[in-house]
């Protein structure tokens, strides 16, 4: 049974996934004074987890795009 997983599903899935990492208590975790190339340790776990995010969800968009007919739905609703 190779059925695809609903849109909706698996972006409000993403969306606990956000909040989860960007959750003060796991934060705080990073907020230590050490380096990466000479930034926080918090902004580079800021600035992957969003990259992370924005990476999830555009092949989330991506993948719906390929469903077999949905190039079709959207040339009728052009049209009519």
């Amino acid at each position: 049974m190779n059925q695809r997983r609903p849109i909706n599903e698996s972006l409000l899935a993403l969306f606990a996934l956000g909040v989860l990492l960007f959750n003060p208590p796991l934060l705080l975790l990073f907020s230590i004074d050490a380096t990466l190339f000479g930034y926080p340790a918090l902004y580079i776990y800021i600035f992957a987890s969003w990259a992370l995010l924005v990476v999830l969800v555009a092949m989330i968009v991506n993948r719906r795009g390929r469903t077999p007919g949905l190039r079709s739905r959207i040339g009728r609703a052009r049209d009519g």
